[in-house]
């Protein structure tokens, strides 16, 4: 990760996801997932604003706290003059905020920007100029697992919130966010330069719970092998790269999905052809 992301993460962050958009956008996952969506938001803020996010960011990272949430980037950003005009400037010592409602946006300089709720970008500017930088200290200690190679990678203190709201359900009525709500102290990497293979790590309350969920997983995966079409045999494999461990309390999720299957876990997370509402 850039360690200049990390030493604006705010105080009291309990979740931390990490993008590595340079590497992520070169691969076929993110040409057919995101690039190739109709994005009429996307296009009117770029438009706007004069910074687009698909284009001009090589690094994100997410942090998400009880008090608020903001987006971290690295990359080549330059603020639209009409912008500043339209939109209404917070003064935050040296800083300048431009807010919409209870959001805004904020460039230090033309490689460095962060975004999110005003309090929040208002806390991550105050770490970024107190020297200190040790708020992320104790969330990427759990990362130390982590591949050079994962275009994505995040961990969740507490209950695995962030991933749950967030996975899509498949078209297919399956949904795997119940098994992430049951997960605490939650960490994954995903690497999509060959398909798609991920992994998502953590603990339950006891390992009871492990095994339950281990056999919800197992039972999931089942249902979809017996749902797949036989018009469809392929996606038998899809199914078959999802694999689940359980060592006491722990839980661990393995998806390891072959590039040729992508398109079809596209299609099956209810995405391909269909504009995105949001980012």
């Amino acid at each position: 990760m850039d360690n200049v992301l990390e030493k604006m993460v705010p105080p009291g962050t309990t979740s931390l996801v990490g993008a590595r958009m340079d590497l992520l956008k070169t691969t076929a996952f993110y040409r057919q997932m995101v690039a190739a969506q109709k994005l009429p938001q996307i296009d009117k803020f770029a438009q706007e604003s004069g910074f687009d996010p698909r284009r001009d960011v090589r690094e994100l990272l997410y942090a998400e706290a009880l008090e608020g949430s903001v987006l971290l980037a690295r990359g080549n950003f330059h603020v639209n003059e009409a912008m500043l005009k339209s939109g209404i400037v917070i003064r935050h010592g040296k800083y300048k905020i431009i807010s919409q409602g209870t959001n805004g946006l904020c460039i230090l300089d033309p490689s460095l920007a962060v975004a999110g709720e005003i309090h929040a970008i208002k806390a991550a500017l105050d770490e970024w100029t107190s020297g200190k930088h040790t708020a992320a200290q104790p969330l990427l200690a759990h990362l130390k697992a982590v591949e050079e190679s994962s275009q994505l990678w995040g961990y969740s203190q507490g209950a695995a919130g962030f991933l749950a709201n967030n996975i899509p359900k498949t078209n297919t009525g399956i949904d795997f966010s119940q098994i992430l709500r049951g997960l605490d102290d939650t960490w994954f990497q995903a690497d999509f330069a060959a398909g798609l293979r991920t992994e998502i790590h953590g603990t339950t309350a006891t390992e009871k719970d492990a095994m339950n969920l281990r056999d919800t997983v197992k039972g999931l995966v089942g249902l979809g092998r017996l749902y797949t079409p036989d018009k469809q045999p392929e996606l038998v494999r899809l199914w078959d790269g999802i694999l689940v461990e359980q060592v006491n309390r722990s839980i661990t999720l393995h998806a390891d999905i072959a590039q040729d299957l992508i398109e079809r876990l596209i299609q099956m997370l209810g995405t391909a052809g269909r504009p995105a509402t949001r980012i």
